[in-house]
């Protein structure tokens, strides 16, 4: 098995590229089970994550092919063969679940596996099952697969949900797009995946308006169209880097980055003594005046701070002046990253959905383990940062996420090699 190798040597310098949003992509990607005709992405990531939603959708019986080293996807489901999401595909990845509301809409009837991913919580499948409940599906658990049907077609209704889940609005959408008459989802995510992707539906002929607001309206048409769709720039990626210099010093300026997609997470960094600006190629960080100080975080969904910079915005909190409080409110299971970063020397307490952490004037390299895709490139900007070597074992996880982690940060003067398994 893989892993990583981390050495701590000084400021960062240099420009990063940021991919296409993985969480977009695979949102983008079942969004072709509703045409017939064909739907291409561009700027489209190369990760694993990717990978396992082409293999799902090529079970389906869509073609997908990948053109230009991987970063388009030309997809067609003109000839479909199954509506069954297979247990052993979809338990790698819990965006699996994003085909069932495209196999309902089109076809009107689905079998999908529920979801697997990393150990991060329950995140259980009911806000999706309620909102295609809504639109008159009918749903029942059977062997660990949810088997769904809609009897004459779905049906536009007012529904508002328990929780703004992005899954769940996406799923939710799709299925809108297709249903007899008007759909109004109320208390819906605001993220910018669930933006790029109704900017994609609207691309194939879908109605739809309110994107980005807590009200969503989409009125039903009989049938989508093909279409050409760039995915979004990847936010997670981005505040991810932006953290790097944040870390270690220097400056670093993040190719395609825009201040929309990261503004509360910006708000924290400038709080915290580190520099965000705007540039005509991107955004462009580095640290005020020293060493940063300490702030707290309590995760939210958008535009609040996002879970999946927690991790990360810990790795920085270990050697910030003072005693930060994270409070993760998205997921439970979400501080499992704690404790080894506690072995590379820091301070850190956990108590439920709450860490608090005082810093240290410096980390200690040390072999620490992934536990799920944030956690993974947390330990690495803690290893950019520590003094020694640190080594990331289990880095499949990073592999979900992050493309050419390694060569990304090379680029900016990181010593990180990645090391094969035997």
């Amino acid at each position: 098995m893989d892993s990583i190798l981390v050495t701590g040597n000084g400021p960062l310098n240099g420009q990063i590229p940021i991919a296409g949003a993985k969480n977009a992509c695979l949102t983008l990607m079942p969004a072709t089970l509703l045409s017939e005709e064909p739907l291409t992405l561009t700027n489209a990531p190369r990760l694993s994550d990717i990978k396992t939603m082409t293999a799902l959708l090529q079970s389906l019986g869509a073609e997908v092919s990948s053109l230009q080293d991987g970063q388009v996807l030309a997809m067609s489901s003109h000839d479909l063969t199954s509506h069954t999401a297979d247990y052993e595909i979809v338990r790698k990845m819990r965006a699996s679940n994003l085909v069932l509301g495209p196999l309902l809409a089109r076809f009107g009837e689905a079998v999908v596996s529920l979801p697997g991913g990393c150990a991060i919580g329950a995140r259980p499948m009911d806000l999706h099952v309620e909102g295609l409940e809504a639109l008159g599906a009918e749903i029942e658990l059977e062997d660990g697969y949810l088997h769904a049907k809609v009897p004459g077609g779905l049906k536009g209704a007012v529904h508002e949900m328990r929780f703004a889940s992005v899954g769940a609005t996406e799923n939710i959408v799709m299925a809108a797009t297709l249903a007899k008459g008007t759909t109004v989802l109320k208390n819906a995510a605001r993220e910018p995946e669930i933006v790029d992707l109704v900017e994609c539906l609207r691309k194939m002929g879908a109605q739809i308006s309110g994107e980005g607001t807590s009200t969503i309206e989409i009125q039903g048409v009989d049938r989508l169209h093909g279409a050409t769709h760039q995915v979004v720039t990847d936010r997670i990626e981005l505040g991810t880097y932006m953290l790097a210099p944040a870390i270690c010093g220097g400056e670093v300026e993040l190719l395609g980055g825009r201040m929309s997609l990261v503004s509360s997470f910006a708000e924290k960094l400038d709080a915290a003594g580190v520099s965000v600006t705007e540039t005509d190629k991107g955004l462009k960080v580095a640290r005020k005046n020293g060493r940063v100080r300490s702030v707290d975080v309590v995760t939210e969904p958008f535009p609040g701070f996002p879970t999946d910079l927690q991790a990360q915005m810990m790795a920085l909190m270990c050697t910030a002046e003072g005693t930060s409080v994270l409070e993760e409110r998205i997921f439970e299971n979400r501080f499992m990253h704690a404790p080894e970063l506690v072995r590379m020397g820091a301070n850190i307490e956990v108590h439920g959905g709450t860490a608090t952490v005082t810093g240290v004037d410096q980390l200690k390299g040390a072999p620490v383990m992934a536990t799920d895709l944030r956690a993974s490139v947390s330990l690495i900007l803690a290893g950019l940062a520590a003094e020694g070597e640190t080594t990331v074992s289990r880095v499949y996880h990073l592999d979900r996420g992050y493309e050419h982690v390694v060569r990304k940060l090379e680029g900016v003067g990181a010593k990180i090699e990645r090391i094969k398994g035997q």
